[in-house]
C-alpha cells in the first residue's frame, strides 16, 4: 500500500528544490499572464464581443482564450494585434543576456 504524504510536506519539499521551485514559479507567472489577458482587453476598452468580431471568432472562443492556461503563440499574437498592439517574445538568460525571438 502506497504511503501518503501531507500536502504541507510536499510544498516544503518543493520549496527546497531549486529546479522544482523554478518550474513552479514559471508556471505561476504563466498563470498570472493568462489571468491578465482578460484584464488587458478590459483596460483597452474592448468587450469580448468586439474582440471576437475583430478576430472573426465567436465570443465564446474569446472567453476560452482568456481562460486557457496554455495559449498558442500565434493565438496570443492575433489577440494582441486585435487590441491594437504588437506582441514581443523575449528570452532572458541567467547571465543577463536578453534575446528577442521573432
Amino acid at each position: 500500500m502506497p504511503k501518503t504524504k501531507k500536502f504541507a510536506d510536499l510544498v516544503a519539499t518543493a520549496k527546497r528544490d531549486p529546479e522544482r521551485r523554478a518550474r513552479i514559479e514559471a508556471y505561476t507567472r504563466a498563470m498570472e499572464a493568462a489571468i491578465e489577458l482578460g484584464d488587458l482587453r478590459v483596460q483597452r476598452g474592448v468587450t469580448q464581443q468586439e474582440l471576437a468580431s475583430r478576430l472573426a471568432v465567436s465570443q465564446a472562443n474569446v472567453s476560452r482564450i482568456e481562460r486557457e492556461e496554455d495559449v498558442y503563440l500565434s493565438t496570443l499574437r492575433n489577440y494582441v494585434a486585435a487590441l491594437g498592439g504588437e506582441l514581443e517574445v523575449v528570452a532572458r538568460f541567467p547571465e543577463g543576456e536578453t534575446v528577442k525571438i521573432a
